[in-house]
């Protein structure tokens, strides 16, 4: 039975949106823990890629699931952020090994990507086809040679994939205290 103060059951409870710096804080680490977690299913999907023979493997889906999973990395360590993840965050994970130096490498990778080139030469060089060493030498093309976008192995995108999953277990702790 439903007193005063209790709604009867199957009554929808009313829900209003809060304001300030706690709903602030707890609506950032909830997108942090999201965007945390498309990091990880874009390694998932990435390794069952990588795992494809090349023959088999279309060139623009693992690079796609890398750009997309150094862009969502990095927009939780986005800087001018009110909240959100810094660096201290990863020092303070349980992780063995270089997890500062992989972090900061995952953010200059991202950086490199999603930013043009100041100098074209980073991304393309020009060279001449010159004729046969026989007899006197004469340009008989230009060639055009772009460089590839870094695309890291198996194992860099199984350590990236590890350092998204103890970060949002790290944010997701949080988020609950401050519920």
């Amino acid at each position: 039975m439903a007193t005063a103060d209790s709604p009867s059951p199957g009554t929808p409870m009313l829900t209003v949106p809060l304001d300030g710096a706690p709903a602030q804080l707890l609506a950032d680490q909830a997108m942090t823990v999201q965007d945390l977690q498309f990091v990880m299913d874009c390694c998932r999907r990435l390794l069952t890629e990588l795992e494809r023979p090349d023959t088999e493997r279309d060139g623009v889906v693992p690079q796609a699931l890398w750009s997309a999973a150094l862009t969502a990395y990095a927009h939780c360590f986005a800087y001018g952020k009110k909240y959100g993840l810094e660096a201290d965050d990863v020092r303070a994970l349980p992780l063995e090994g270089a997890v500062l130096k992989f972090h900061q490498w995952v953010l200059d990778e991202h950086g490199k990507m999603a930013s043009h080139p100041t100098n074209p030469f980073d991304a393309a060089r020009v060279g001449a086809a010159l004729s046969p060493p026989e007899g006197k030498r004469r340009i008989e093309g230009i060639a055009i040679l772009s460089t590839s976008r870094l695309l890291v192995d198996d194992v860099g995108v199984r350590q990236l994939g590890g350092l998204a999953s103890a970060l949002a277990n790290q944010v997701s702790g949080k988020a609950q205290k401050q519920q």
